[in-house]
This record gives structure tokens, C-alpha cells and sequence, in this order.
């Protein structure tokens, strides 16, 4: 082949120089290459080794680590952001409650009854848990509703106290006794090694519930990592014990029946519900658990994938972390896979939604009318043996309904399963209705009088609540004692953010 193209070159010259120009272009576009790559190379190697703070143990002042690292920083204090409103939810606020009062009903008996806001931005989490009814107006040692455990995922300056008390010390005091430490909004510390910036997991919930399963969460690669970090949060957990220890429910696997089996087995419940004396299991937010089930992480893909997608800045890639709906940033999040409009694919998550969210509706009728079926035959003199098969099919119900409408994202990062997870709690929803019946007409009720639940202030009202007081005492501690917390910190060195 090489003589023939000798012979060529002899007869065509000009093939000769074609082939010398074809190469010195090829060798130049190499060296351009070449050059850029160890540009972005000393670019990130000077970013990395000429840091303008050294940041050491649990610093939860996520300014200090944005001295070192702006562009995460910078795309960080976007969280605080409320400007995103998509067909379902966004990062705006919004009164869950005022457009769904059916749940009132659901919760009754339950701190959720009173507040239940959608979720915003990370750099709320402090502003959100200290105003919201749930969390109480308690004031010197008094009035708690909640213990210290419901801070645990609120603040980078929880792992600092954990190391300061210890764990169990933590969970176990009063709500109000933490109110001048932990201060700081989710950020860096949460997720990052100082030293290293690797991904690191500082919860000890996630750590512990690995164990339990014979795992250890140090082997997780670093594609896992990337949604092990959000995992120390986004997961169903409960509190334990006198001591409300932080437990995730997954000994028995993580799928809703698998959970379901092992709060059965240690009997345990969250609350009695008021009207019906159900034995209710109340969800948190079972994100990680219902994502794993999902198609993008059967396919490999980490919660930061789209939540986070990547940024480029001169030879800098690194991570948004205005962690928030994947709808806002459709070209940089599901434009990076799927070749099809914006237009399309917002369309095809919406389809998702609007289907699981047909049946949640359903739901949220018929589970409350069950509950108040329930009350109607305990006011009519039902038994325990009774009311024990009607019970149980609420609490099952709930559970099921409760799995898939706290994990706000559900419906699209698992369709298949949120539904089916939703047609169960349907079915055992009127089952339960059926078997109240049989209660109901045994004692000669044959028609059980619904009350007006057509808004969050009437439903409130039937089952007992006095918002009005209630939200009074709130307000009053927000102007009087609150203040005084941030005070506190701020003469402390604990909030030095004016951000």
C-alpha cells in the first residue's frame, strides 16, 4: 500500500503536500489541545492549593467556605430564591393545607394538622422550623412540642453539636434548648470533608441504618455518594424511644411494605389519630427510598445529576448548588440525555404527576371520610374488638398514602411504584370504609353525616383546633423570643452570616 501511494506522490506531488498539510494541522490541533488541558489543569491546580482560609473540624459558616470555593458558594445562596413555580409545587410558598383541607382530617391529632408549607430552598431550613405552628412557641424550658431531633436535618451546625453533646444527648433535650446553636442554614459542612471537600456522610441516622444492614457506608463510590449526602435528609425515618433517637426504618429493606413490617414489629406508631383512634405512622419524606426505585437510578444516576448538574467556568466544572427543581434548568439538566424539546419533556413529568396525583385526590376524600365513619361508630357505642379490622386497614392506608405524598418528587422519579403505592391505599381505604359499614349497621347507623371540609379553616374547626390562639401565641414568641436566640448566637460567633 505504501508504494502505491509512493508511486502516486510521484505522479501527483500535489498529494504529497495534501498529506503534509492534513498532518501539520492535525499536530497543531493536538497542541492546542494539549495546551488547553494543562491550562484547566493549572487553573483548578491553583484554585485547590492557594485556598485564602484554612476551614478545619465542623465549621458550619458556610462563608467561610465560599472564600475558598465562590462559584459553589455563589450558585449555593441561590437556594434563598423564590421565583420558580411550576404546574406542582416550585420553591415559592405556598399553604399545602389551604388547597387540600382534606388532610387536616388525616392529621388530626398531629402537629401537621395546624402547618403544613411546601418545601423551599436550603437556605430556609432555620427560618422554616423555627415559624412554623408545629414547632410550638416554647419559652424557658416550657412548651416544647417537639424534641431536639426535629433540628437534625436543618443545619450544618447539628453535627457540631452532636460532636460537642453526643448524639443521644442531642435528640433527647427539648426543641428550644438547641434554639441559640443551631442557627445556621443547611450548607457546606452538611456534605464536605474541609480538608479533602470529598463528599462525607455526618449523620448518624444514614450511618447506623447501614450498619444494621450489614453495609458500611465508607465503601459507597462516588457516583453513590452523590446521593448518599442528600439520603442523610431525604428519608423516612421516625423518632425511637423515650430518647426520640433518630431511626431510618430500613432493616427489613426500604420498600413502603418492607418499612410498614418493621414498625409493625417493634408496634410502633407516631400518633393515635383523634377522630377515628387510629394507629397512624405519619411519613416523613421518603425521597432516596423511592428514587432507587425509579428509572434514572436503575440507569446510574445520582440525585446531584440533575439537581445539581454540572457548570463550566473557564477550566473550572464544578456543581450548582442551587439544589431545586430540575424543571427551572431544563437545557442543562434533562437536555443533557434526552434529546427532545423543553416544551416535550416538561409535558412528560407534568403526565406523571397529573396521573399519581388523580388517585392522591381520591384518596384524601375517602380517607377522611373513613376516619370520620370511624368516629361516628365509636360516638355509637362500637367496641375495640369491633373497630380492631377497620383500624388496622386505616393505618395501612395512610401509610401508603402519606409514602408517596411526602416525598414531594414521587410521582416523577418514580411513577410505577408511587402508583401502585397509591392504588393500595386506595384499596384499603374502601376496604375500611366496608368494613366500618358492618360497625355502623350493627349499631342501627345507616348514614353517617359529613362536615364541611371545604376549607383549611373549617376543617381545622371540626376537629378541634383554636388557630386562632394558636397562631397569637406564635406570633408574639417569633417578635419576643426568637429574637433573642439570634442575639445570642450572633455575641456567641455562632451566626456571623449577613446573608
Amino acid at each position: 500500500m505504501l508504494k502505491k501511494l509512493t508511486e502516486a506522490i510521484k505522479k501527483k506531488p500535489i498529494i504529497g503536500w495534501g498529506i503534509f498539510a492534513v498532518v501539520m494541522v492535525g499536530v497543531f490541533l493536538l497542541g492546542l489541545l494539549a495546551a488547553s488541558i494543562t491550562e484547566r489543569r493549572a487553573e483548578i491546580a491553583t484554585l485547590y492549593n492557594n485556598k485564602k482560609i484554612d476551614i478545619s473540624g465542623i465549621n458550619p459558616h458556610s462563608e467561610e467556605w465560599g472564600e475558598n470555593y465562590p462559584r459553589e458558594y455563589n450558585t449555593w445562596k441561590k437556594t434563598q430564591e423564590m421565583d420558580f413555580k411550576s404546574k406542582h409545587l416550585g420553591n415559592v410558598p405556598e399553604d399545602v393545607l389551604e388547597h387540600r383541607p382534606e388532610m387536616v382530617v388525616l392529621w388530626a391529632g398531629y402537629a401537621f394538622a395546624m402547618d403544613y408549607s411546601a418545601p423551599r430552598g436550603h437556605m430556609h431550613a432555620i427560618e422554616d422550623v423555627t415559624g412554623t405552628l408545629r414547632t410550638g412557641s416554647p419559652e424557658n424550658g416550657e412548651g416544647d412540642m417537639q424534641p431536639g431531633t426535629c433540628w437534625t436535618c436543618k443545619s450544618p451546625d447539628v453535627p457540631r453539636m452532636m460532636h460537642e453533646v453526643g448524639i443521644a444527648e442531642f435528640y433527647k433535650a427539648k426543641w428550644s434548648q438547641w434554639g441559640s446553636e443551631i442557627v445556621n442554614p443547611i450548607g457546606c459542612a452538611d456534605c464536605h470533608d474541609p480538608k479533602t471537600m470529598n463528599l462525607t456522610i455526618t449523620r448518624p441516622g444514614l450511618i447506623e441504618a447501614f450498619e444494621r444492614q450489614g453495609k458500611d457506608i465508607t465503601q459507597a463510590t462516588p457516583q453513590e455518594m452523590r446521593s448518599l449526602v442528600c439520603a442523610q435528609c431525604h428519608v423516612e425515618y421516625s423518632f425511637q424511644g423515650d430518647g426520640k433517637y433518630l431511626t431510618l426504618p430500613w432493616d427489613k429493606g426500604m420498600t413502603v411494605e418492607a418499612m410498614e413490617s418493621f414498625y409493625d414489629s417493634i408496634q410502633f406508631t407516631d400518633y393515635t389519630h383523634k377522630l377515628s383512634k387510629a394507629p397512624i405512622l405519619k411519613a416523613q419524606h421518603p425521597d432516596y427510598e423511592l428514587f432507587l426505585l425509579g428509572p434514572h437510578a436503575q440507569r446510574g444516576l445520582s440525585c446531584a445529576d440533575c439537581h445539581m448538574p454540572y457548570m463550566a467556568e473557564g477550566g473550572i466544572k464544578y456543581s450548582n448548588h442551587q439544589i431545586m427543581s430540575p424543571l427551572k434548568n431544563i437545557s442543562g439538566t434533562c437536555q443533557t440525555c434526552h434529546r427532545d424539546s423543553e416544551e416535550n419533556l416538561r409535558n412528560y413529568v407534568y403526565q406523571y404527576q397529573d396521573k399519581a396525583l388523580e388517585i392522591r385526590d381520591r384518596i384524601e376524600k375517602e380517607l377522611s371520610r373513613a376516619h370520620i365513619m370511624a368516629k361516628t361508630a365509636w360516638d355509637n357505642g362500637a367496641t375495640d374488638p369491633e373497630m380492631k379490622e377497620s383500624l388496622q386497614l386505616i393505618r395501612q392506608a395512610q401509610w401508603r398514602w402519606d409514602f408517596a405524598v411526602a416525598s414531594h418528587g414521587a410521582s416523577f422519579h418514580a411513577p410505577v411504584e408511587t402508583q401502585r403505592i397509591l392504588a393500595h391505599s386506595l384499596d384499603r381505604t374502601m376496604q375500611a370504609q366496608l368494613e366500618l359499614q358492618k360497625v355502623l349497621f350493627k349499631h342501627g347507623i345507616t348514614d353517617v353525616q359529613m362536615p364541611d371540609l371545604s376549607t383549611k379553616e373549617k376543617a381545622q374547626a371540626y376537629i378541634g383546633l383554636d388557630m386562632k390562639t394558636i397562631k397569637e401565641k406564635k406570633d408574639n414568641w417569633k417578635k419576643t423570643v426568637l429574637p433573642k436566640w439570634i442575639d445570642k448566637a450572633k455575641k456567641e460567633g455562632k451566626l456571623t452570616a449577613n446573608i
